[in-house]
């Protein structure tokens, strides 16, 4: 639970091999943060990133498997992880996949498999985790969205498409949640430049999984419903969302 000055001394990140995940945890524990969990695909990967989380501040760690396609294991994954670490002040869902527009714009599996990780896994994970959140009756939901979701873009609506999923079901869970000593915070970052997003030409107020960590780390702290990374990003999308259609189409993003 949360110490007396209100920081985080546990967190699960699911998605712990994810560059924003790590530097989270990272942040986390330079910030008190005593116990870090990570989840994911690959247990290697994720074990190659906990010297650095110990470097920060953690006293304990540990990674376990989670697959974000394998839906019927989720409960039980969040079961699990809860029963053996007892309590945690956060769960940030931090896992997602670019995919490529152009093979998913004429491949249905190939826009199928970007929906399934970055909404239905999403959602599946939310679901246990939320109800773990409840019943422990304290702790924060942190929910990757990204500001591809508040506007379908021509270069890349599948992926975005999957984000506005995330971000209005994260919402609703909420406004689900208020009462009962947890909630949920959702962070929309503008363009990342990180292991994801290799190879793609930087978008303007492009950001850094280090900045994205910092701003979690400042919306937890402050009780934050919406976090924006850069938080200029708010204002933007605030205009793109009004533009009329024919203008927006002929915009160079």
């Amino acid at each position: 639970m949360n110490d007396a000055l209100g920081s985080v001394q546990s967190a699960l990140v699911i998605g712990g091999s994810s560059d924003i995940g790590v530097a989270t945890a990272r942040a986390l524990a330079g910030r008190g943060c005593r116990r870090i969990v990570l989840a994911g695909r690959d247990p290697d990967a994720m074990r190659a990133r906990l010297p650095s989380i110990h470097d920060a501040g953690a006293a304990e760690t540990d990674v376990v498997p989670f697959d974000a396609l394998d839906t019927d294991s989720h409960e039980s994954f969040v079961e699990d992880v809860f029963g053996r670490h007892h309590d945690f002040d956060v769960v940030l869902v931090a896992f997602g996949v670019l995919g490529d527009q152009a093979k998913a714009e004429s491949d249905g599996a190939a826009a199928v498999h970007v929906a399934m990780v970055n909404y239905v896994g999403a959602m599946s994970v939310m679901v246990a985790a939320a109800k773990a959140l409840r019943r422990q009756g304290h702790g924060v939901l942190v929910v990757l969205s990204s500001v591809a979701g508040e506007r379908a873009r021509r270069s890349n609506f599948v992926y975005g498409s999957s984000k506005a999923g995330i971000d209005a079901f994260a919402q609703g869970l909420a406004d689900s949640m208020v009462g009962t000593g947890a909630r949920v915070m959702v962070v929309r970052p503008g363009f990342v430049k990180s292991k994801m997003t290799e190879g793609e030409e930087p978008a303007p107020l492009a950001t850094t999984p280090e900045a994205v960590a910092e701003a979690i780390v400042g919306g937890l702290g402050s009780g934050a419903t919406t976090v924006w990374v850069p938080s200029k990003m708010r204002w933007v999308m605030s205009a793109l969302r009004h533009l009329p259609r024919p203008v927006f189409r002929r915009l160079p993003i």
